[in-house]
């Protein structure tokens, strides 16, 4: 029985496309995009998952307390049974509620090697840093901003020449790739969770 992903997006959802390609591939077996849902109208991640035939569900959250929105926000995941919730550029901290719904099931990708620069415009944050190096995390989620266990994380170089646009677009190369082997890894529940380490196992199930 293949497992259900739902998506949780605010805006163009680019790594919602690089994971309907992957499941689309094979790259993540056994799996099937159930719902995408957008907290905001009009966004291009809907307009993309709708073109690919995947149900979506637009849920606007302005004006609404947290738990009260993300209540709703169960209640369609629940409804379409999903077994993992994977965050693509969805631009809301998760409640308490939420989290507890859905242990050690919910992954975000996030534009830095966390826990540096977590929050908004990471790649502006690291070139003003002056750190050669910048990458991507994709990490469980918990009650805190960016700051779950983390999963994978992959490394690129900050140029002189960089820009904050082209250092995006080079880690954006990037999420869209580990997002998928990260997604693939916890589908197939190859790992264990100690303390703060995520780790790989190899060809056996995880005991969770």
């Amino acid at each position: 029985m293949k497992k259900r992903i739902g998506v949780l997006l605010s805006g163009r959802g680019s790594n919602f496309e690089a994971l309907a390609d992957s499941v689309a591939a094979g790259r993540i077996p056994d799996a099937h995009i159930a719902i995408v849902i957008a907290n905001r109208e009009g966004t291009q991640g809907i307009e993309r998952a709708n073109a690919r035939g995947i149900a979506t569900k637009v849920i606007p959250s302005r004006g609404l307390e947290r738990e009260a929105y993300d209540r709703q926000i169960v209640a369609v995941l629940r409804e379409q049974q999903v077994d993992l919730v994977c965050l693509a550029g969805y631009m809301r901290l998760l409640s308490p509620y939420f989290i507890q719904c859905f242990p050690q099931r919910i992954l975000n990708i996030h534009p830095s090697l966390l826990p540096t620069f977590p929050g908004l415009e990471s790649q502006r944050q690291a070139l003003e840093y002056g750190v050669k190096f910048a990458g991507c995390t994709v990490h469980f989620v918990d009650e805190n901003l960016d700051a779950g266990p983390i999963i994978l994380q992959a490394v690129v170089p900050v140029l002189d020449t960089d820009t904050s646009d082209t250092l995006s677009e080079k880690i954006l190369r990037e999420e869209h790739r580990i997002y998928s082997e990260a997604v693939k890894i916890i589908l197939d529940g190859r790992f264990k969770i100690e303390g703060r380490r995520v780790i790989q196992l190899a060809n056996q199930a995880a005991h969770r």
